[in-house]
């Protein structure tokens, strides 16, 4: 049985002239919160193929994507002209390991991301697995500009339902609507992350999750590296879990 099946359009939501969601129904296995899958579309007999990672919960029957339409993009271009009841392929298996399984339990998350690399994290909130391993979550999302913050209304529902979220964002290229102004890697590394969400974390109670562009995700774990945390790994656990999303 082939991997790819297909899967129907069900809505589009655009959240800038670049950034949107793609919403579909199709019959894919279960999966992980965290995990990716892949969509793709056929062109010139060629399949064009790239990885997403799911943004919502595994028990929801729409599957949903976060994306950027990349001027010179193959595939996202063709992503963003679907309409609903168009179809699109997706990869039926799910794969990857960032997820919250693979995560030492402790008393404090840090998610980190930047751009789309919120949306694994999403899945992971709606899920609700994230309540009963750790005591605090903090959802930290670095963006250009304060239009590229999307997603609002789901977060302020899942901090109205989950006292214990906690979100910060972080905008680089103008002053924010909220939070911090400047880089993720800024703030950690100086600390002013930890004394704005008045949480201090340790190797001994402090999770870190980094997810986002190659150049971020380096950047982060070696600072933290420097701090004293060490990457996570299943035969020696630690605090640093990274996934690149490029």
């Amino acid at each position: 049985m082939s991997n790819w099946v297909e899967a129907k359009v069900k809505d589009s939501v655009w959240w800038t002239d670049a950034l949107f969601s793609l919403i579909v129904n199709a019959d894919v296995e279960p999966f992980k919160a965290g995990q990716f899958t892949k969509l793709s579309v056929m062109m010139d007999d060629k399949r064009i193929a790239r990885a997403y990672s799911y943004v919502n919960a595994p028990s929801s029957p729409d599957l949903e994507f976060y994306l950027i339409n990349v001027a010179d993009g193959l595939l996202s271009q063709q992503l963003a002209k679907l309409k609903p009841g168009d179809s699109v392929m997706i990869e039926r298996r799910a794969s990857g390991f960032f997820t919250l399984d693979e995560i030492p339990k402790s008393k404090q998350l840090w998610m980190l991301s930047t751009g789309t690399a919120i949306g694994p994290y999403l899945s992971m909130l709606e899920q609700g697995d994230v309540w009963q391993q750790f005591e605090k979550v903090v959802l930290v999302h670095g963006v250009r500009l304060n239009a590229d913050l999307s997603y609002q209304a789901k977060i302020t529902r899942l901090q109205q339902q989950y006292p214990q979220l906690q979100y910060v964002s972080v905008v680089s290229r103008e002053q924010p609507i909220q939070g911090l102004h400047g880089r993720i890697t800024e703030h950690i590394a100086n600390e002013t992350l930890f004394n704005h969400c008045q949480l201090v974390p340790t190797h001994d109670t402090a999770q870190f999750m980094v997810c986002g562009n190659p150049e971020m995700v380096k950047d982060t774990s070696a600072i933290l590296i420097d701090k004293g945390y060490s990457r996570n790994r299943r035969r020696d656990p630690g605090q640093i879990t990274v996934e690149q999303y490029w």
